[in-house]
């Protein structure tokens, strides 16, 4: 009886990265007289390589194999999942986000060879850990439980400036239930304010996602860590008004609930002239206590005066308010130094059913609303917004 003869094949998986390199080997038995495998060495190269440390959070994780192709690729570590793409031929792998600064992550390779053969693969290594951080330090609007008009932009103020904005602005992401287009428009380098191309759609909910983990805002300040906030869209409530005519129409869904008598600005000076345009409810307070802009008390003009259920609608001064000692001449003339007066029963009513980012339109007055007063956002065509983002 002659000789069993045995073959065995040996597949080469040759792992490197960086200025090292590990190679894997991986046994295959055959079986038959002489058999070989015919598959070429896999070699797979990930970047960052193993024991790498200080890695920039900026930096793409890459992998790439030769002779053979890529079945699975993950990645672990942080407090964000690392995601990628692969490519069309399964060769390459490259990460699709920024990581977590001062993190270790381990990636795992999966590859199969031309003969079908499995082989494994990793790399361990650390994100450094920066001097310099930045973070958000405010978003309007973030009121637990809070019902916002359709009007209502999305502003964002971070904790120090922001030099790369494109990267910034990318890194923000705006999901509504219901799509409706979208532009950021940076204010100053800490400040960047997203306004829809019309109002939103009214009773749903905007997940607003800020990914700043490992982000490069300026030279050396990187985010630490990633931000989500959901906003919910109430009712389209839109005031109308004709300042000349003295009356504010409140509709609600189309629907009209109320039209309130008022007394607008007495128009004898461009400060007591109330603005015409698209203006947004903004905060409210009762009471809230009014004084004279630029003036202190003994100049000609100055005036303080607490005023009940009051309800801002730009930054210099103009609110919807009760004014009892005004209302002989609400609904007939304007009297006062810009403000809209009204009823104290129509002031209280209309505080009661306020949502900020509510719709007000005033026509009448030759003064318009600057885009930059308070929340007059709306003035500017979406054209003209869209001029102030870091990415057209």
């Amino acid at each position: 009886m002659g000789d069993r003869v045995s073959g065995r094949a040996r597949l080469w998986l040759i792992v490197t990265g960086g200025a090292g390199a590990v190679t894997v080997f991986v046994s295959g038995c055959s079986g038959g007289a002489g058999a070989l495998s015919s598959a070429k060495e896999a070699t797979v190269t990930i970047t960052p390589a193993n024991g790498t440390g200080a890695v920039k959070p900026d930096a793409p994780i890459e992998v790439k194999v030769a002779d053979g192709t890529l079945e699975d690729v993950s990645v672990t570590g942080g407090a964000v999942p690392i995601t990628g793409k692969l490519s069309g031929d399964r060769t390459g792998w490259k990460s699709a986000r920024t990581l977590v600064p001062g993190t270790s992550y381990t990636v795992t390779v999966r590859t199969k060879n031309g003969d079908g053969k499995v082989a494994s693969a990793n790399s361990t290594f650390t994100t450094l850990r920066p001097q310099q951080t930045f973070a958000l330090a405010d978003v309007t609007p973030n009121v637990k439980g809070e019902k916002v008009g359709v009007g209502m932009p999305i502003i964002v103020r971070f904790d120090r400036p922001v030099t790369d904005k494109a990267a910034v602005e990318r890194a923000l992401e705006v999901k509504p239930e219901k799509p409706v287009e979208g532009a950021w428009r940076w204010i100053d380098p800490q400040q960047v304010i997203y306004r829809t191309k019309t109002y939103w759609q009214p009773y749903q909910k905007v997940r607003f996602t800020a990914r700043l983990a490992g982000l490069q805002a300026a030279k050396g300040v990187y985010g630490t860590k990633d931000s989500s906030y959901t906003i919910e869209i109430g009712a389209k409530q839109v005031t109308t008004g004709n300042i000349n005519d003295h009356h504010a129409t409140v509709y609600r869904d189309g629907k009209k609930l109320r039209t309130m008598p008022f007394s607008a600005g007495n128009g004898t000076t461009r400060e007591y002239t109330t603005t015409s345009g698209v203006h947004l409810l903004m905060e409210k307070g009762n009471p809230v206590k009014m004084t004279a802009p630029g003036r202190k008390e003994g100049d000609a003009g100055w005036y303080e005066q607490s005023v009940n259920h009051a309800i801002r609608i730009s930054n210099s001064g103009e609110y919807f308010h009760a004014a009892p000692w005004s209302v002989g001449s609400q609904g007939s003339a304007n009297v006062s130094h810009g403000c809209l007066n009204l009823s104290p029963e129509n002031a209280r009513w209309y505080y009661g059913i306020h949502q900020r980012g509510d719709v007000v339109k005033l026509t009448g007055t030759s003064r318009q609303l600057e885009w930059d007063n308070g929340w007059g956002y709306w003035q500017l065509s979406f054209n003209e917004w869209k001029e102030g983002s870091a990415l057209t």
